[in-house]
Formats: C-alpha cells, sequence, structure tokens
C-alpha cells in the first residue's frame, strides 16, 4: 500500500472552493484510495452541512467541492475503464442553520443538494417526523433524483385520496456504464416508528417476505447494492442479508449504511459487506469491489465462484485530502460546476444571515470528548447554567422544579468563540418545547431521572426505545459496537484508539496531528485516510436533570413540577408510573412558550458577551 503526505500548504484565497470564512484546511498524513473494479461514494447523515465545518479545518470542504471531487473521480473511473457510483443513505434535514433557519425549512438545501449527480439515494428518519418534511421528501427529492431514489419499505399517504402507496420504486436493476456490471439495488429503512402520519414504515422482517422482494432477490445481477438508513450492526441490514442470500448464495453484496453517526464497517459473510460514513459531512465514505465475476451469477459450486475484495476509505471533508486523492491543486481542482454550487451556499448564508453573532463562548464544551459531569461537559453547562436560568413559568415560580433534558437534544460541540444564528440550528435544532407536570410527589419526581437513564425492559416493554434519549453516537457505541468487542463497557471512557502510524516518514518533514477519527472498525484500523490524534470518547447518560428553587439547607420540597422536553413526553409519563405515581399524558400541560433551542439562544445572548 503506498502512503504519502498531504503537504500542499495553505490554498490560495481567490482560488480555492468551499465557503470564504471556512476555516483553512489542514495538512496530514495520508492514507491512498484503493481502486477496484467498481467503487463507491458515499454520503449519509448530513443533516444540512453542507456548507461543510466552517469552524474545523479537517472537514471545512462544502457541497460544491463534494461535486467537483465526485466530477474528477468520475473521469478517472472512465479513463481506467471502472466503475464509479455515488450513494447517499438519508437524514439531509435537520441538524444546521442552513436548513433550518430558512422558511419553508430548507428554502436552499434541496436545490443544493441536487446538484450532486447521486446514483443510489433514500431517505432516513428525519425526514419523516414532521408532515411537512416528509412532504418536502415526497414532492421535492424524489422527483429531484427520479429512478434514482429508492424506497423498499416506505410509504406515503396521498394528501388528496388518502391512499397509501410507495414513496418511490421499491427496488432498481441497472447496468453501470463503463463494465456493464449488472446491480439490483435496494433502498431501506429501519424499523422507524416516530414518522409522521402521512407516511407508513413498514418492519424489514415483513418487507423481506413481500412478493415483489422474493422476486427481485431471485434475479441473477453481478453484485447487490443494499443502501439504508440503518446501522451496519444492526438486525434490519442482517435480516435483508439473510433473505438475499437464501435465494442468492454467492453473488457479492455492498451495504451502505448510516443512522448511527459513527463510521464503521463489518463483513456479513466473504461476500457481503457493509460500511457506514460517518455524519454532518465530515465524512465522505469510499468503498471498492474487485473480483465480480458476470460469470458467477450462473450459480454452480461454490469453489467455482471468483474472489471478492471490498476495500474501505473513510475521508476526511478536507480540501487538501480531496487534492491529494484526486492529484490536483487548488487551481485545477475545483470544476465550474462545483464553484456554482459554492457560490449558492454563500448566498444562502448571507440570506439567513448564519453569521450573526448572539455572544461568544468562553471556551469550548463537549458531548462526549469531556467526561460528564465537568467543567468543559456540554451537559455539565447545561445542567448547572443554563436550565435553572431558562426554567421559568411566572404563574409556577413559587414551585420547586425538576428541569429534565434528553441528552439528544444536543448534536454538536461548542467551540470557543463566535457562538452564530448558525451555530444555535447546529448544537440543538429541535423546535421543542418544555412540558410539565404539576405538584408531583417528591418521594415519585426523584425516582424518574433514575428510570430514564437505566432504560431497559421498562421503556421496550411499552414499545419505547430508551436509545432516542440520547445521541446516535452514544447508543451505537453503548449498544452494537460493546456487543462486537468494540468499547470498554462498565467504564466511562468508551473508546480512545490509536491509529497505526503511516509509512516511515521523516517525523519532521509529517505534519502536526489533528485531533479527529482514529477509527476501528471490524476490518481494522487503517480505514481513515488521514492520520488524527485519537480522541477520547466519554459516555453520558440518556438525561440530565436541574433542581430549580429546592429549599436551602438541603431539605427535600413535598411537591414539584416536573418539567421536560416535550419529545421525551412518552418516557416521562412511563417512569413517574413506575415511581408510585398515577399520570398519563392528560396530566402534560405545556410549561413555557417557545423552544428549548430559542430559551438557549436567549441566555447566550445574556450570558456570553463577545
Amino acid at each position: 500500500m503506498r502512503t504519502g503526505i498531504a503537504l500542499l500548504g495553505a490554498a490560495a484565497s481567490l482560488s480555492r472552493a468551499m465557503q470564504p470564512n471556512a476555516a483553512e484546511p489542514v495538512p496530514a498524513p495520508m492514507r491512498d484510495l484503493q481502486w477496484g473494479q467498481l467503487n463507491f461514494l458515499h454520503t449519509t447523515d448530513t443533516h444540512g452541512w453542507h456548507g461543510g465545518h466552517l469552524q474545523e479545518s479537517q472537514y471545512s470542504a462544502d457541497w460544491g467541492d463534494y461535486v467537483s471531487f465526485a466530477a474528477h473521480m468520475r473521469k478517472r473511473a472512465d479513463d481506467e475503464g471502472r466503475d464509479l457510483l455515488l450513494v447517499d443513505t438519508g437524514d439531509r434535514v435537520e441538524g444546521n442553520g442552513l436548513y433550518d433557519s430558512s422558511s419553508p425549512k430548507g428554502k436552499y438545501t434541496y436545490d443544493i443538494f441536487k446538484e450532486q449527480d447521486i446514483d443510489i439515494i433514500c431517505t432516513g428518519n428525519h425526514e419523516l417526523y414532521h408532515r411537512h418534511t416528509a412532504d418536502a421528501e415526497r414532492d421535492q427529492t424524489v422527483p429531484n433524483f427520479g429512478g434514482k431514489y429508492i424506497a423498499s419499505n416506505l410509504d406515503y399517504i396521498e394528501p388528496n385520496t388518502g391512499k397509501q402507496v410507495p414513496m418511490a420504486q421499491r427496488y432498481t436493476k441497472f447496468k453501470t456504464k463503463n463494465q456493464n456490471i449488472t446491480i439490483v439495488a435496494f433502498g431501506f429503512l429501519f424499523d422507524f416508528t416516530g414518522n409522521a402520519n402521512n407516511t407508513v414504515v413498514k418492519p424489514v422482517e415483513g418487507v423481506v417476505k413481500e412478493d415483489w422482494f422474493q422476486q427481485a432477490i431471485r434475479e441473477k445481477p453481478d453484485i447487490f447494492v443494499v443502501i439504508g438508513h440503518v446501522g451496519v450492526q444492526m438486525d434490519e441490514f442482517k435480516a435483508i442479508f439473510d433473505a438475499i442470500r437464501t435465494q442468492n448464495w454467492f453473488t457479492p453484496i455492498a451495504f451502505f449504511g448510516g443512522h448511527a453517526h459513527v463510521r464503521d464497517a463489518t463483513k456479513y459473510d466473504a461476500k457481503a459487506f457493509a460500511m457506514a460514513s460517518g455524519r454532518y459531512f465530515e465524512t465522505i465514505g469510499w468503498m471498492s469491489v474487485d473480483g465480480i465475476d458476470k460469470k458467477s451469477k450462473k450459480g454452480g459450486d461454490v469453489s467455482t465462484q471468483a474472489s471478492v475484495k471490498f476495500q474501505r476509505r473513510y475521508i476526511d471533508n478536507n480540501l487538501l485530502g480531496l487534492y491529494h486523492h484526486t492529484g490536483l491543486n487548488e487551481t485545477t481542482f475545483p470544476t465550474d460546476h462545483g464553484r456554482k454550487v459554492t457560490d449558492m451556499i454563500a448566498k444562502a448564508r448571507k440570506a439567513l444571515d448564519l453569521d450573526k453573532t448572539y455572544g461568544c463562548a468562553p471556551q469550548d464544551y463537549w458531548m462526549s470528548r469531556a467526561p460528564f459531569p465537568s467543567n468543559e461537559s456540554i451537559y455539565t453547562w447545561l445542567e448547572t447554567q443554563v436550565l435553572p436560568d431558562v426554567t421559568v413559568n411566572k404563574t409556577r415560580k413559587h414551585v420547586p422544579r425538576l428541569s429534565i433534558l434528553n441528552t439528544g437534544t444536543i448534536r454538536f460541540d461548542i467551540f470557543e468563540g463566535p457562538f452564530t444564528v448558525d451555530t444555535t440550528y447546529i448544537i440543538s435544532p429541535f423546535t421543542s418545547g418544555l412540558n410539565y407536570v404539576p405538584d408531583v410527589p417528591y418521594f415519585i419526581a426523584k425516582k424518574v431521572i433514575t428510570i430514564l437513564n437505566a432504560g431497559g425492559p421498562i421503556f421496550e416493554g411499552s414499545g419505547l426505545d430508551s436509545r432516542f434519549l440520547t445521541s446516535p453516537e452514544q447508543w451505537y457505541r453503548k449498544g452494537p459496537r460493546v456487543a462486537s468487542g468494540h468499547g470498554e463497557g462498565k467504564g466511562m471512557l468508551l473508546e480512545s484508539t490509536e491509529q497505526k502510524p503511516l509509512g516511515d516518514d521523516d517525523d519532521a518533514k509529517r505534519p502536526k496531528l489533528v485531533s479527529g477519527y482514529t477509527t476501528e472498525d471490524d476490518i481494522g484500523d487503517d480505514g481513515d485516510d488521514a492520520e488524527h490524534e485519537a480522541i477520547s470518547f466519554y459516555n453520558v447518560p440518556n438525561c440530565i436533570q436541574a433542581e430549580i428553587d429546592f429549599p436551602e439547607g438541603g431539605e427535600e420540597p413535598e411537591k414539584v413540577d416536573v418539567v421536560f422536553g416535550d419529545f421525551i413526553t412518552p418516557w416521562v409519563v412511563l417512569a413517574l408510573k413506575f415511581s408510585g405515581g398515577d399520570y398519563s399524558e392528560k396530566d402534560v400541560a405545556r410549561y413555557m412558550e417557545g423552544s428549548f433551542t430559542e430559551a438557549m439562544a436567549g441566555w447566550i445572548k445574556d450570558n456570553w458577551k463577545c
């Protein structure tokens, strides 16, 4: 394997792409991409971050740069007689001011996203939480990508007729451009139950038994491609794999997952490989497949089948890395189309005034890079400073209260420096307000936080999944990754992996490492394209709680108001029941006007002066 160091220097400000106020890209020791017969670029869980990470130099390229990158990679594939396909596995909405701050939401992002020529695309759960996002998916994204959009287990309720119809085609069959490789492709969503009532998510276990699916897996393609908003360690992908293998024992299968917000890869068997490509447009996934034998689709003894080789890379969304992989530079890399998309993003950001500053963060606050509780934890900041100040109802201010927030409300870290309109949506993009149950006996109320953080059978028996209380990164590392041997289980520190050094280059010539992904997946620890300094990952609870206006001297109040984000209402009501209270959702009322995100932004305006 060749290795190299991308020592390209800072890009010239007049010729570089990216957003004009983005952090300069940084050099890093690089691993090259491994090309095969069939190659893929994969994005997932971009959540509106199509302008790139303006405060993080290693992920600061934008969607226009990705358009340029894909164009150069397609040209190389064409020149060498290979094939390259682009895949996206959903959650394109909610999580960044570029999407969330416009009216209507996504006013600019649907047009920006469609500029990339994606070959296979499906939906994520975030496209389905609200009727308006599901409508936009049906009315904009599906037409934008036409026959490339696949909805294997997703239906839509037509507003005029009430008829339940597939959101898009159930699967597709096509041949690649240069080698005529025959592909049958599916597009799935995990068994999501929180969708709006204008959509229907069909459980995967049932869908794989349906006639259309059984017919599709009896096709004899050269390779199956299964894309899905599904973690690669989740049961839904295993069910699809098992179903395909009942009819096609030897046909290669490439799985592309998402939802868990992690870089991950695994093999289901020698010819079935799955990868997920991170979150927030930090990562562009790369998979290559060699040994696709078009004769093998005719069947025969296993000994006659070709040896299939899958390889993967997790590409940092770093402009210097993209230069390295294309062999180009700041002058030759940007395409006219890519520059057009970069300009679209810049104009949208300006129209939305995303750089307007609310205040300046005095330090970095981390979701999982710092232990909880600690002064560097974003959840400690919320618990000790924000929640006590913003959990206020003037008509109830005489009542002590427990203010509970699920940690999944927070989606990203806070960096020292300007806190902008954009930052607000990046940190907490949701519109959830604060609800409450009034005058709960304290001996009941004080048990709620323990039950919420324990999770487990109490909620599972009622159809509630406690994983949704925290961030995807947390539940995935505490669940499937630990189960497959990647994590330390009981310890607070779940992951701090050192990555293999690259080559034997002179240390004096090597760039200073920047903190970032040091991925260890089921394939090994050589997947990241750039070498980083390792980041520690700490466990955090499902929920945090602030005690507000309690009696002085440690005396317990007789009764309290239990205040909580409206998203977690079902969990809180159930926890109250198991704590000894006779409560239902009829006892829940709105505690205060506005969303928690708005309240947090107001706190920052008042407390973090620049």
